[in-house]
């Protein structure tokens, strides 16, 4: 709709975790590699926690996008299962095997043979569960801490990455024998407002624009009323291209900027 006009070949702000768009703050750029290096280091158990909106999705794509494919099997649960034979079924499809047994025991035998058989191979099997904070279960997560059993004398034949919201870390760290297996942790934050501008720049050029599409002052009002969260402002900075391309405008002011938050203010009134 607006790309022509703003000299962009895609839409910079669509709320998707294309790592293309992945922004690396100072504070992201540590976290990212932490958890990159647990990853390539096949180190068991890894936690990412962060509030609703701050690119958790975002970065873990980004972190296997930086693995060896060839050398990478993942299993990715988008929504974590009800039960703990439901989770290994779901984990056992994502790695490839079609014929799925309802038995819990022989579940376990048949992913530690495909575990192991990926080991032979050479590959890391990376299983990757958001949505975390869903997981409510205690037996989900005894199931979970004993996929970190799945281990040879010296090295784990899966690394598991969980992901969700501040609630699972404190759910975690309740659970002792699953807190101690987990060998690295990152905790996502909102962006700091100096790191706000960077962002949107970010995106702009990653879409096909170098040169500054939002004023300053723009800028400023925009991080004070996202707070820094990613997901808020690329809907608030979406908006701001669609209608100060209808004022066929040079730039996104702080005039527009202040329009846009306050009809987003009075909607949720």
């Amino acid at each position: 709709m607006y790309q022509d006009y703003w000299g962009l070949q895609e839409k910079p702000f669509e709320n998707t975790p294309d790592p293309r768009f992945f922004y690396r703050s100072p504070a992201t750029t540590e976290t990212f590699a932490k958890l990159l290096y647990a990853l390539r280091s096949n180190q068991g158990g890894i936690l990412l926690t962060g509030e609703s909106g701050c690119g958790k999705t975002m970065l873990s794509r980004s972190l296997v996008n930086e693995l060896d494919p060839d050398k990478t099997e993942v299993a990715l649960l988008t929504s974590p299962s009800p039960t703990p034979t439901q989770l290994l079924r779901e984990i056992l499809y994502q790695v490839g095997e079609t014929q799925l047994d309802e038995d819990h025991t022989e579940i376990v035998h048949r992913l530690n043979g495909r575990l192991y058989d990926n080991f032979s191979l050479g590959k890391t099997t990376l299983v990757i569960i958001d949505e975390g904070q869903l997981l409510e279960d205690a037996r989900l997560f005894e199931e979970i801490r004993l996929l970190l059993n799945f281990q040879l004398n010296d090295a784990f034949l899966i690394t598991l990455l969980l992901i969700g919201q501040p609630e699972l870390g404190e759910r975690i760290r309740n659970l002792p024998q699953l807190d101690d297996r987990l060998s690295a942790r990152g905790l996502l934050r909102p962006l700091e407002r100096r790191d706000v501008g960077a962002y949107i720049n970010h995106r702009m050029a990653i879409a096909g624009r170098i040169d500054p599409a939002f004023t300053p002052e723009a800028i400023e009002l925009i991080s004070q009323y996202s707070g820094g969260i990613p997901r808020r402002l690329n809907y608030i900075c979406d908006l701001c291209l669609v209608l100060s391309y209808s004022r066929q405008a040079s730039q996104v002011d702080e005039e527009m900027a202040y329009r846009i938050i306050l009809d987003e203010e009075d909607c949720r009134v």
